[in-house]
């Protein structure tokens, strides 16, 4: 890459010189970790359920090299470019959780995957990265722009992320959505009145879960008493 030089202008250039080189090589890391601990501890689980010895595994490393191709796609774009895929992410993934709730198949007392022949997705795992990106853009709008909405914008694609997720159910993801979002609204300069206000909603409505979805509870009992389950 050293012949790269920073007035060439072509793609692979402007790509070299901009992308965040160790965040890249943090993530690669990351990922050929998880591919070698599955290689390690998922052939006994694929002998138990009658499958092939690396079944897990081989699918493990063939949606790796998938998503590693994604990843440097993405890490192509210009900025303008990844908040448009984000929003188009997004919305699509919006519109594949209100199918779930019409079509998708329940397992153990959940709605969250679209069956695709011999494929299954959960679009709420594409969620969380696009309304990351999404409500982010709109924060950095309405500290730009006086006036502008970008904060109730964002809010509102929160609340109807997280009402599709709670219809599911899937407490958990909602948790993780809506942390991402607390965490985006201070940073953007929500007063500390209100960070305590949704810290305290936060954690009512962590109790309000443990009493109100029996699967929550019974997670909830196993981590603080192993043998309750």
């Amino acid at each position: 890459m050293s012949t790269l030089a920073r007035t060439d202008n072509s793609i692979l250039a402007r790509w070299w010189w901009t992308v965040d080189r160790w965040n890249l090589a943090a993530v690669a890391v990351l990922a050929m970790t998880g591919a070698v601990l599955a290689l390690a501890a998922s052939p006994p689980v694929a002998l138990r359920l009658g499958l092939d010895t690396y079944y897990f595994a081989s699918r493990q490393v063939l949606y790796l090299g998938i998503g590693l191709f994604v990843v440097v796609c993405a890490s192509l774009l210009s900025p303008k470019g990844v908040r448009r895929l984000a929003m188009a992410v997004l919305a699509g993934s919006m519109m594949l959780m209100v199918a779930v709730l019409a079509v998708g198949p329940e397992i153990k007392g959940a709605t969250r995957w679209l069956s695709f022949g011999a494929m299954s997705l959960q679009p709420s795992e594409f969620v969380k990265p696009a309304l990351a990106v999404t409500a982010a853009w709109f924060f950095a709008q309405a500290r730009l722009q006086e006036g502008y909405p970008g904060n109730l914008v964002a809010t509102g694609l929160f609340l109807m992320v997280a009402a599709l997720l709670l219809m599911q159910p899937d407490v958990g993801m909602t948790m993780v959505v809506a942390a991402v979002w607390a965490v985006q609204f201070f940073l953007a300069g929500l007063p500390i009145v209100m960070v305590m206000g949704i810290g305290l909603a936060f954690l009512m409505a962590s109790v309000g879960a443990y009493f109100t979805f029996g699967h929550v509870r019974a997670r909830v009992d196993r981590f603080f008493d192993p043998s309750a389950g």
